[in-house]
């Protein structure tokens, strides 16, 4: 080659270069920011060593509340402020208003059969208002108060059991088993005689579905499908599940009843045509998940938190003890007088957000967010987590556990998706039905265990508050704590 080849040469590469960079500039548009990328793995790099809603947290605060990330090939938009909540959730709730349905979740949701994971559109409408209308709303809700208050019994003389050996025992099992039974009991009517199966079943969802599975990462690779394990886990995760409602729906048609429970609701629906089987079947186990998921996630951190915080333990057990000492048991018709417990609740969801990042939404059409564009396809992720410990927020020292922070003023900041930087539930079309629902779980409980016992740390077992990976934000270590009888546990 001679000299002036090799100089048309560079001229040209230097061009073509620059053509690139301009058309990808324009093709860019009015990008969102986000870090700078590798090949093939795109932003992961940042996220290693963090749980992805803390990474996400230090990057937007130097890349801005609105960020784009490329997960493996998946681009992903981070929201992480107020104002840019309220564009996704509530501004254009419509374009944001579908779910990404990646490789995993196909498994797991039989294709989007189920109601959170549904595409938006006339199926997933028709899935809410049957959950709703038979489960979810307040007038259901309370129709369920039997159920709780004797499953809450029944955890009761087996904490009791523990005090007066003065044993500890693991509470987080307990209380997984607590809210299970509770939620179950409400959709079939009896306890699951496969509970245990069903709680391994459960906990295994939860890590699946948090979408950081190769196949998910790089959803066009067979290699990444070869050698992801997720999909192997996911199939076998969605046999269990089979296996265990095939039994619920035999010994249920063995028996012939036909009550007014949810399943029976559900299955006079599937003989009149309007749902099948397979609806039936998702319906079912994902009020079984998330009915028992947050609820049992919130009530472990509610306590640990308050035996960490020994001046908000005792505030709050003063005040259940002096409204029900004359009744000497917990009544749920009353539980609105615990003033000072829903703050608790109230910060323990803040403070500990039970699904940090939201359930992804993906953008239907073109779209703008704070000025930014965002293409048709991507996925959004709204970081409450960083929302509810952001200092300009969140004034006084949002790391800790003040539930005092909610009075006066603040009283007024709500959970249910009209305050923007408080969205443990999310907000908007796609936001959690089953508030009402959880919160019932979770009052009666707590009240109870502090009402009855108080609690300690055996020696030498320290809390660890290090957080789980998975969709909802679980503690890794288990809950050893030593009950102390107080106040006599009533008998059946």
């Amino acid at each position: 080659m001679t000299q002036m080849e090799v100089v048309y040469l560079g001229v040209a590469l230097v061009s073509l270069c620059i053509v690139l960079l301009y058309r990808r500039r324009r093709s860019a548009g009015n990008e969102p920011p986000g870090p700078w990328q590798l090949p093939v793995i795109g932003s992961l790099h940042h996220l290693i060593g963090q749980l992805p809603h803390h990474a996400m947290r230090d990057l937007a605060r130097r890349y801005g509340p609105v960020m784009l990330l490329r997960l493996g090939e998946v681009p992903t938009l981070v929201v992480s402020s107020r104002e840019g909540a309220r564009e996704v959730m509530k501004t254009h709730d419509l374009a944001f208003a579908t779910r990404p349905l990646n490789a995993t979740l196909r498994v797991l949701t039989g294709g989007g059969r189920d109601l959170v994971f549904a595409p938006y559109g006339d199926y997933w409408r028709e899935l809410r208002k049957i959950a709703v209308s038979e489960l979810l709303s307040a007038r259901r809700v309370l129709s369920f108060r039997t159920i709780r208050e004797e499953e809450v019994a029944s955890m009761l003389r087996d904490v009791a059991g523990s005090a007066a050996a003065a044993r500890p025992m693991e509470l987080r099992a307990r209380l997984s088993a607590l809210v299970t039974d509770i939620t179950v009991r409400v959709v079939i009517g009896d306890r699951l005689k496969e509970r245990d199966a069903y709680i391994r079943w459960l906990d295994l969802s939860v890590k699946l579905v948090a979408g950081f599975n190769l196949t998910d990462l790089w959803p066009s690779s067979l290699l990444a499908g070869c050698l992801s394990r997720a999909g192997r886990r996911a199939k076998e995760c969605s046999d269990t599940g089979n296996r265990i409602f095939d039994t619920i729906i035999r010994e249920r048609r063995m028996e012939g009843r036909n009550g007014n429970k949810f399943l029976d609701v559900l299955l006079s629906m599937q003989k009149e045509g309007r749902i099948d089987m397979d609806t039936v079947k998702y319906m079912v186990f994902e009020v079984f998940g998330a009915g028992s998921e947050t609820a049992a996630t919130t009530l472990e951190w509610a306590i640990i938190e308050l035996i960490r915080n020994t001046t908000v333990m005792q505030k709050a057990t003063a005040e259940v003890r002096r409204a029900f000492e004359a009744r000497g048991t917990i009544l749920e018709h009353a539980l609105d007088e615990l003033s000072y417990m829903h703050l608790v609740i109230r910060e323990t969801l803040r403070l500990h957000t039970p699904v940090p990042l939201l359930v992804p939404r993906e953008c239907r059409e073109p779209c703008q967010v704070l000025g930014y564009d965002v293409p048709q396809g991507t996925q959004v992720l709204v970081n409450a987590w960083a929302l509810a410990h952001d200092e300009s927020y969140w004034h006084d020292k949002p790391d800790e556990f003040r539930p005092e922070r909610f009075e006066g003023e603040a009283a007024m900041v709500d959970f249910r998706g009209t305050d923007f930087s408080f969205l443990p539930f999310g907000a908007g079309r796609r936001m959690c039905p089953g508030i009402v629902f959880g919160l019932a779980n979770v009052e009666l409980a707590l009240a109870s265990l502090l009402f009855h016992f108080d609690w300690e740390s055996p020696p030498g077992n320290e809390l660890d508050m290090a957080e789980e990976f998975g969709l909802t934000v679980r503690r890794k270590a288990g809950l050893l704590l030593r009950p102390v009888l107080r106040v006599p546990v009533p008998e059946v």
